[in-house]
């Protein structure tokens, strides 16, 4: 009997483990590629590289050239992935599993170990009232940073399947944004339709029909209040969408129809805000600039004891330039709630705006002391740690100020060998419809400049981190 017990509890041990194996290989809930701007940048030195093996009548080598840049690299930018399984965010592909066989570490990150999440927008294209934004999100934790860029179906199911699972701490306004906004491009064209943004005539005629509402709200039925408020919602929901998708004039319109109906609500005056603040970056307009500066400014007001909004409202301050109030609004939400995580944080990036490193190590270290999670802890230790650093070691804090100062200039030079090796290529091109000697001239300052802009970008990548703090023997 005891060994046919402990044969039963080997079966069962090995069924344990298969199933165990089973859940730790999840499947893929969503997968995006890689941004592929390095892969890019690869093909085109070696597209130029073929070239020069051409002038110097190396053809096998210019062929081989050619084929990793027309062929290899487009195949490593299709296949390198970041997917994402439910649990942890893993990059995938050729040249990351190389990266683990030689380092032994794998490019994954799971939900608990996520630090901070950010979302940059950059604008590809203005027409009219409208805006069409590329959106590229950066994942940080663990000394680990994986960007997702928009560009398709695949980044919204990333969105959707991603976003919601990352704590409210740890997301910027933007990824918030995109996770409670971001839809199909033709999902609210009914709606549109239906509440009659297209036309200037059904919209005046709306917002009239609404103010006589609003003018004779004690003696209009209860039902009828609740459609208008049930409409404002639907507005609000689909301003936000609109705004998200760029479409910036229907937006527009949108919010102010539903600020008619509820004109004293401090998220929505807030919502509207970061709109004008959109519209006015768009347009370079510093009316809309300070138009949205006071539409904060109102949503703070407005805001009563809500201290997650005040906390809002005084991240997207400091995007307007408004500084100082910004200050005051983070205070007032830490007064309200002094376990406000985000607030300190926020409240220490602008004492480092003003250079009070104290101030900065204060808050980054109380910020450490009220963080819901591991994560967030580490990383308030880790900041306070290295700005009290820079307050104790001059030492340190010269060498980190000449590494920024190097950084910059290699970007600067980055950028200088990028345009002039264009240009230069282009002389080269044009160069024997006016002499061989342009052309030679024009294929040498393209040479040059090309590995200025490898040592640039490389010696940018090295000095991207922080130095490493070596105490006093």
């Amino acid at each position: 009997m005891e060994d046919s017990e402990k044969v039963e509890a080997l079966k069962a041990l090995a069924e344990a483990v298969k199933q165990r194996e089973k859940a730790g290989r999840l499947k893929p809930l969503a997968s995006v590629r890689v941004s592929p701007g390095a892969y890019l940048a690869a093909a085109s030195i070696l597209t130029f590289g073929s070239v020069l093996l051409l002038r110097v009548e190396s053809d096998v080598w210019a062929l081989l050239a050619l084929i990793a840049a027309w062929f290899l690299m487009p195949a490593l930018a299709l296949t390198d992935r970041l997917v994402f399984d439910g649990r942890a965010l893993t990059r995938r592909g050729p040249l990351p599993f190389l990266f683990h066989i030689v380092s032994g570490r794998r490019q994954q990150l799971s939900i608990s170990d996520i630090e901070r999440v950010d979302t940059n927008a950059v604008r590809t294209l203005r027409r009219g009232g409208s805006v069409r934004y590329r959106y590229r999100t950066q994942v940080v934790g663990r000394g680990l940073s994986l960007v997702l860029a928009s560009g398709g179906k695949s980044y919204r199911r990333m969105v959707h399947e991603l976003f919601p699972l990352i704590p409210e701490l740890k997301i910027d306004a933007r990824t918030r944004e995109l996770r409670d906004y971001l839809c199909e491009p033709g999902s609210f064209a009914h709606e549109i339709q239906m509440l009659g943004l297209a036309s200037p005539v059904v919209l005046d005629n709306a917002m009239a029909d609404v103010k006589n509402r609003l003018a004779n709200r004690t003696a209009a039925p209860e039902s009828q209040q609740g459609a208008d408020l049930e409409r404002a919602r639907a507005l609000r929901q689909l301003a936000n969408q609109l705004r998200v998708w760029g479409r910036l004039t229907e937006s527009r319109e949108a919010f102010r129809r539903a600020l008619i109906v509820l004109p004293r609500d401090g998220r929505l005056i807030y919502e509207f805000g970061r709109l004008l603040r959109s519209q006015a970056s768009a347009m370079s307009d510093a009316r809309l600039l300070s138009r949205a500066r006071a539409a904060l400014r109102l949503a703070s007001l407005r805001a009563d004891d809500d201290s997650s909004l005040l906390s809002l409202v005084g991240e997207s301050q400091v995007e307007c330039g408004d500084v100082e109030r910004a200050e005051r609004t983070l205070r007032h939400a830490l007064v309200l709630d002094s376990q406000s995580f985000r607030a300190r944080i926020d409240l220490a990036d602008l004492a480092l705006r003003s250079g009070k490193l104290a101030h900065v190590i204060l808050h980054y270290r109380d910020a450490a002391q009220v963080a819901p999670d591991k994560a967030l802890s580490a990383y308030a230790r880790r900041e306070a740690d290295y700005y009290a650093r820079l307050n104790d070691d001059e030492e340190y804090l010269t060498a980190e100020l000449r590494r920024i100062d190097w950084l910059q200039n290699a970007v600067k030079v980055r950028r200088l060998a990028g345009r002039v090796t264009n240009a230069s290529i282009l002389i080269a091109l044009t160069g024997p419809y006016i002499h061989s000697t342009v052309s030679g001239l024009g294929w040498s300052l393209a040479s040059c400049s090309l590995f200025a802009w490898i040592g640039a970008f490389s010696l940018s990548k090295l000095l991207s981190d922080r130095r490493k703090h070596r105490p006093a023997e």
